[in-house]
This record gives C-alpha cells, structure tokens and sequence, in this order.
C-alpha cells in the first residue's frame, strides 16, 4: 500500500476529485492548508497600505491506495491539477505500513 500526498490549487479540487473518481479512487482527505515554494508569496494592496503575503492558500489531499492503483491515482492528479504555472503544487508518495477500517477491523487492502 501506498500514501499519495498532492498540494493543488484550491480551484483545481472538483477537477482532481473527478479525475480520482474515474481511475477508482473510493475515497480522499482534503485539508485546506497555507504555505510557500517557489511561487514566494505576492504583495496585495489593503486600504492604501501595501502587506506582503507570504502563506498562499492550497488544498492537502491524502489517498490511501493499493500498489497497483498509484500509477494511476498519481497521473489522474498530475493530468488534472496541473495548468502549467509556477505553484501548481507537489505530489509525494511513500509506503503505508498499516490500514484498519475502525467500523470493521478490515486490514490493509481490504480496509481501502
């Protein structure tokens, strides 16, 4: 099993779901998040007075999948979330070591 971790754009989420629903992703986390890479933040006016922000708003999601659907889940991400301008985001995975359905006491694969 793997853990599939992408910071999109916020306006990209129903893009992405869409794109996860359709390679069988049954399920997603999503976490409205603030941060900063390469994109460094912009300046905005506020009433008259120039601030800088630094933390830009993004979307976390976390799929739990099983090893022969990340291949998958991970071009369906980069194809819908991408649009080809500077902070569009990063996707990460590594190995899942334990899954347990609380409800049922299902493991691993089964508990996806």
């Amino acid at each position: 099993m793997k853990m599939v971790m992408a910071v999109i754009k916020p306006f990209k989420l129903d893009d992405v779901r869409e794109a996860l629903a359709e390679v069988g992703v049954a399920g997603i986390t999503a976490t409205e998040v603030k941060g900063f890479g390469r994109q460094k933040g912009h300046t905005e006016l506020y009433r008259g007075a120039e601030y800088v922000v630094d933390f830009l708003p993004k979307i976390k999601l976390e799929i739990a999948v099983t090893d022969d659907q990340v291949e998958a889940v991970t071009e369906a991400i980069l194809k819908s979330a991408g649009t080809g301008k500077i902070g569009d985001g990063k996707l990460f995975v590594w190995d899942l070591e334990r899954a347990v359905r609380i409800r049922t006491g299902e493991l691993d694969g089964d508990a996806l």
